[in-house]
C-alpha cells in the first residue's frame, strides 16, 4: 500500500472541522496540519486530532514539503487570497465554495494551477451526494424525456450574516446543481432580493437562469424562512423527478405524470394530463463528503481531473457575479459575456 497523502486543512471554523474529520479517517489520508486564527478553534482540533500539528501560521504549513494538499475551507472572502498562496507553493488545493468572490479572481487561480502543475478541487459537495447522481443518471438516460424546467430551494431560519447575502452564501449550492444536471453553461441571469434585516445584505434572493438549448432554472434561496428545505425538482416531458435531502429514506422520487397534446378528431388538439405511478429508488447511504475526499485523494494519486474542478468553481462564481450585478440594477437580466465584456 502507498503511503498516505499528507494533507493540510486551513480554516476550522464551520465546515472545515467536518473536512478535517473526514481527512483524519481516511486510510488514505494523513491530516498533518490544521490551521486557525482563532484561539478557541485552534484549541478544539488540538482536542480532537492529538496526532496533527494545530498552528496559526499558514507559511508554517507551506513550508512543510512534505504537505502535497491544502484544503482551504477559511471565510469565502480569503478564499482567493489563501488558495493562491497554496497554489504558487506548490501544492494541490482543494477551496471551499464559492471559490472567490470574482469570476477573475477565480479565473487567475485556474490557470496558476495550470502553469504550476496543480490541481485545483472546487468543493461543490453535492456533485457526490448519491441521489443527486441518481437524478442526474436519470436525465442522461432519457428517462425523464426533454427537460423543461428545473428548480431549487434552499431556506431555512439562519444562519443570518453579516458580510455576505443569501445569494453568496446559500447559492452557491444551487448554481452549481442546475449547471450539473443540464449539463450546460448559463447564457444569462436575472435576480431580485430583498433585504429585511440588515441594510444592503439580501435576506431572501430569486434568481432565474437561462441556458443555451432553452431549459431554464429556478433559485429560490433565504436564511429567513419558517420551513428548512433543501430539494430540487426536474420537470420533463415524460417524467419528474424530486431530490429532498431533508428526507431520511426518500431522498429521491420520481412521478411518471405529465402533459401531452393529444388530437381528437371532432374537437382538435388538446392538451392532455398522464398520472402514473410513483418509484422511490434505493439510494446508498453513503457520506457525500467522505465521497468527496476520497475523491480529491484519488485524483492526486491517480493524476486525475476532478468531477468538481476549478473551471467548474469558475462557472459558479460567474452566474453568483451576473446575480449580483442584477440585484443591483433591480433585476435586470444580465448575459453571463458582460463578465468579460
Amino acid at each position: 500500500m502507498s503511503e498516505p497523502i499528507r494533507v493540510a486543512v486551513v480554516g476550522l471554523g464551520y465546515w472545515g472541522p467536518n473536512l478535517a474529520r473526514n481527512f483524519d479517517r481516511l486510510p488514505d489520508a494523513e491530516l498533518a496540519y490544521a490551521c486557525d486564527l482563532a484561539e478557541e478553534n485552534r484549541a478544539k482540533a488540538t482536542a480532537q486530532f492529538p496526532r496533527t500539528v494545530v498552528t496559526d501560521d499558514l507559511d508554517e504549513v507551506l513550508a512543510d514539503d512534505s504537505v502535497q494538499a491544502v484544503v482551504v475551507a477559511t471565510s469565502v472572502p480569503t478564499h482567493f487570497e489563501v488558495g493562491k498562496r497554496v497554489l504558487e507553493a506548490g501544492r494541490h488545493a482543494f477551496i471551499e465554495k464559492p471559490m472567490t468572490l470574482k469570476a477573475s479572481d477565480a479565473e487567475e487561480l485556474v490557470e496558476l494551477a495550470a502553469k504550476r502543475d496543480r490541481m485545483i478541487m472546487s468543493g461543490h459537495l453535492l456533485e457526490y451526494h448519491p441521489a443527486l447522481r441518481t437524478v442526474k443518471d436519470l436525465l442522461d438516460a432519457g428517462e425523464l424525456g426533454r427537460t423543461y424546467y428545473v428548480y431549487s430551494n434552499r431556506l431555512n431560519l439562519g444562519k443570518v450574516r453579516a458580510d455576505e447575502n443569501a445569494l453568496w452564501s446559500l447559492g452557491s449550492h444551487d448554481v452549481y446543481v442546475l449547471n450539473y444536471l443540464t449539463g450546460e453553461d448559463p447564457m444569462e441571469v436575472s435576480a431580485h432580493g430583498e433585504c429585511y434585516l440588515q441594510p444592503g445584505v439580501e435576506d431572501v434572493v430569486f434568481g432565474y437562469i437561462k441556458y443555451p438549448s432553452g431549459v431554464v432554472g429556478h433559485m429560490h434561496v433565504s436564511w429567513l424562512d419558517p420551513h428548512k428545505a433543501r430539494k430540487v425538482t426536474v420537470v420533463g416531458s415524460e417524467k419528474m423527478a424530486v431530490f429532498d435531502d431533508m428526507e431520511s429514506d426518500r431522498k429521491v422520487t420520481i412521478y411518471d405524470k405529465g402533459a401531452y397534446k393529444a388530437q381528437y378528431e371532432s374537437y382538435g388538439e388538446y392538451i392532455s394530463l398522464r398520472f402514473g405511478d410513483i418509484h422511490i429508488p434505493r439510494i446508498p447511504n453513503d457520506e457525500p463528503l467522505r465521497l468527496e475526499c476520497e475523491h480529491f485523494l484519488k485524483c492526486i494519486r491517480d493524476g486525475e481531473t476532478p468531477i468538481s474542478d476549478g473551471h467548474d468553481g469558475l462557472n459558479v462564481v460567474r452566474v453568483l457575479e451576473a446575480m449580483e450585478l442584477s440585484l443591483r440594477d433591480a433585476g435586470r437580466p444580465v448575459r453571463i459575456d458582460e463578465l468579460s465584456a
